[in-house]
């Protein structure tokens, strides 16, 4: 199987995990785990062991955190290593809706390499200016 695994510093995980169930149904194969205020990389390092205590070496991950070199993606990865899982995960950092959203949907689709240029394809091109035109400006 492969999981999408989603970590942040606060809520951010929890809040995007939540949001994917509401766009893409509830999923057994997304993980979520926030590092919380307070918390030490020690013990969220601890919760994010047990959250993904169901991975096996037969699995594969993705792994998406909100700030690459932040606490939560850096001691993910220490964590993935310590389970020698390291070359079967993909990590992205700076992730936002549309990409964990292509991520979830996509990931049986693509093999890792390909699933990678794809959801940061998707990524990129989610980042637009909203601009709202009023009528008159339309006539000008």
């Amino acid at each position: 199987m492969k999981y999408v695994v989603l970590v942040s510093h606060g809520l951010f995980a929890e809040g995007l995990f939540d949001a994917l169930k509401m766009l893409a149904g509830k999923r057994d194969d997304v993980i979520a785990v926030g590092l919380h205020d307070g918390q030490s990389a020690d013990e969220f390092a601890q919760v994010f062991n047990q959250a993904i205590s169901q991975v096996t070496s037969d699995d594969e991950i993705i792994l998406l955190g909100d700030l690459i070199g932040g606490s939560p993606l850096t001691t993910a990865m220490n964590v993935i290593a310590e389970h020698q899982m390291s070359q079967k995960t993909l990590v992205i950092g700076g992730m936002n809706l549309p990409l964990a959203l292509t991520t979830v949907l996509m990931k049986d689709a693509f093999a890792q390499e390909c699933l990678k240029e794809q959801i940061l394809n998707e990524a990129h091109g989610a980042l637009k200016e909203f601009k709202v035109v009023s009528d008159d400006e339309e006539d000008i």
